[in-house]
């Protein structure tokens, strides 16, 4: 059996998806491990923490703009050759690093690194959702994105370790040789597609025009942007207000990381069957979740508790955003994914922005988990709205998902049959 072929619902995924979810622990290591390391790179580049914290800014941008443009540059490669060429972009780019002692250099070579992982996460996203086939997309791209969250179980905490040990050069060094490595996994098992006339930049761009993948992307922005506002602070809180030592809040992140493993595999699961419904149901859980926090992130049981929530909740958008964004974006699914990568970023930067200006307001710790429960409620704006169309287009006859999606007599009712 290929490991392309599709499956049905039921059945094992194909091969490349559990795959693909190496590349993407890599993907979210490199991203979430600067934080971990940050102190040890200025003091070794010469600059202050806040100047390096432009490696974070900068690897933000290059993902939000970098996935789009590299989607539309690589048209006409293979998807086996552009996740080989974005995984040897990333190590070339963890290795200038590694090598350099300027900051200029490794900045510059930060947004390298963000341009290829946005290439990976956006051709990934198509070739592990082409694989599962339809009817499985969402539990596919729940298994792949799981890679992000067993990246903040372990990779990061690893990471850290490395770097505090031997210095951040050997974490990057470490990066390097491991892209190889999975550069090398993927040529050997994932086959070369069979041939597909290269769509034109023309044609790509008229996804632009699609409304309602415009609103899924709204919604993905609000509802991680708000969730990570949350989580980029949640330090300050535990320790600050829950009252935790510094040394057990690595081991609270490793619940946050148990959680998101298991909601982007439960969230695919979900969202092959009810898209729309998990979508409202992971914007609501997440923002009561945070609302939770406030008043009871006194209390050390129920904080932990409700952190672990927070990935479980949070993360789960990443398995149901860009099947949905997909879907809508018709002809070009790369672009799609590659905007709902961007729009990933987009929250994540709008989002810690906000919640760092509320960090320093008379709301103080509590600050950031404001922030994240208005953006999660404004997340379900367009979600409603998506499910006000679909209500006035369909009626109840056609409620039946599985019936509707074999008929699919045009692409409009078949994206409003797809929102149950």
């Amino acid at each position: 059996m290929s490991p392309l072929r599709p499956e049905s619902a039921s059945s094992k995924l194909p091969f490349v998806v559990p795959l693909l979810a190496l590349g993407t622990f890599l993907m979210s290591t490199t991203e979430f491990i600067i934080a971990g390391i940050l102190p040890d790179m200025a003091s070794d580049l010469g600059v202050s923490v806040s100047q390096a914290g432009l490696l974070i800014t900068a690897f933000a941008i290059g993902m939000i703009v970098g996935g789009p443009t590299i989607s539309l540059a690589t048209l006409r490669l293979p998807r086996r050759s552009t996740l080989v060429l974005a995984l040897g972009t990333f190590a070339a780019g963890h290795m200038i690093a590694a090598l350099s002692s300027s900051f200029t250099v490794v900045l510059a070579a930060r947004v390298l690194t963000a341009l290829a992982t946005g290439a990976f996460l956006s051709v990934a996203s198509v070739v592990a959702t082409s694989a599962a086939g339809p009817a499985a997309a969402s539990r596919a791209m729940g298994v792949m994105m799981s890679g992000m969250g067993l990246a903040i179980v372990a990779g990061v905490p690893l990471g850290s370790f490395v770097g505090h040990s031997i210095g951040w050069r050997g974490t990057f060094w470490a990066l390097t040789v491991l892209a190889a490595i999975v550069a090398v996994v993927i040529v050997r098992f994932i086959p070369v597609e069979e041939h597909r006339e290269a769509p034109s930049v023309r044609s790509q761009l008229g996804v632009l025009r699609h409304g309602r993948m415009w609103l899924v992307l709204a919604a993905t922005a609000l509802v991680s942007g708000g969730f990570l506002a949350a989580y980029s602070y949640i330090s300050p809180l535990l320790t600050e207000r829950t009252g935790l030592s510094e040394g057990v809040v690595p081991l609270v992140l490793v619940g946050f990381g148990i959680g998101a493993l298991l909601g982007t595999n439960l969230g695919g699961r979900f969202g092959d069957r009810r898209p729309l419904t998990t979508f409202l149901t992971i914007a609501a859980g997440s923002g009561l979740v945070m609302l939770l926090l406030i008043p009871l992130s006194t209390s050390v049981p129920a904080t932990v508790v409700l952190v672990v929530l927070l990935g479980l909740t949070g993360m789960a958008v990443t398995s149901i955003a860009t099947p949905l964004a997909v879907r809508f974006g018709h002809s070009a699914p790369g672009l799609a994914a590659a905007l709902t990568v961007s729009g990933f970023n987009v929250g994540i930067a709008v989002g810690t922005w906000l919640a760092g200006s509320a960090l320093d307001s008379s709301l103080g710790v509590r600050g950031p988990e404001v922030v994240g429960v208005v953006m999660a409620a404004l997340g379900m704006i367009p979600l409603l709205v998506l499910a006000a169309l679909r209500a006035t287009r369909t009626n109840t006859a056609e409620a039946d998902l599985p019936d509707a999606l074999a008929e699919e007599p045009s692409q409009d009712e078949a994206d409003d049959r797809v929102l149950v």
